[in-house]
């Protein structure tokens, strides 16, 4: 096992953040009923830097480079999970899981009441891996239109809605 480390991200960390998003990307292509979905289309260095400016986003760091990161945004009183990636020769190691718990500690320390996210449904990795850290589906989407936004968001993206749903973690 390589040992690995979470922090803050920086700034000049957003330059290694999309070579790591088409890496773990890579997986979901080799999924055949995710075929036609472009995997391709990451979030841009840009993004990811005015993400950084807002101050909850996390990379890991393994053998003297970055390896996984974490970018969330405020929304009110909740964090929302814009992207998780974990570079795929990183992945199985508890890298997505460390960030993600930094995240939970995060949310909590700065006062949200939840975190929240989409993912695709039945992905083993995806929403199953959320739901064993306390996440659960938001099956009301009504209830949550700002989740019920970035869905569709999504689905005029080309991800399909009928395998993607929002998820949400309340701090307690």
């Amino acid at each position: 096992m390589t040992d690995w480390s979470l922090r803050l991200a920086r700034r000049d960390d957003a330059a290694h953040l999309p070579g790591i998003e088409r890496s773990a990307s890579a997986l979901f292509a080799q999924n055949p009923e995710l075929a036609g979905i472009d995997f391709s289309d990451v979030l841009s260095v840009a993004q990811h830097e005015a993400l950084i400016a807002k101050g909850h986003s996390l990379v890991s760091s393994a053998d003297e480079k970055i390896v996984g990161f974490l970018a969330a945004e405020p929304h009110r009183r909740e964090l929302h999970i814009r992207e998780m990636s974990v570079h795929a020769n990183y992945q199985q190691m508890g890298i997505g899981a460390g960030l993600l718990r930094a995240c939970m500690i995060d949310a909590r320390n700065s006062g949200f009441s939840a975190l929240t996210l989409t993912t695709f449904r039945d992905i083993p990795w995806n929403a199953a891996f959320y739901a064993r850290l306390g996440f659960a589906e938001v099956s009301n989407l009504d209830a949550h239109p700002r989740l019920a936004g970035e869905l569709a968001s999504e689905e005029t993206n080309g991800l399909p809605r009928s395998l993607r749903c929002a998820m949400i973690y309340f701090i307690d």
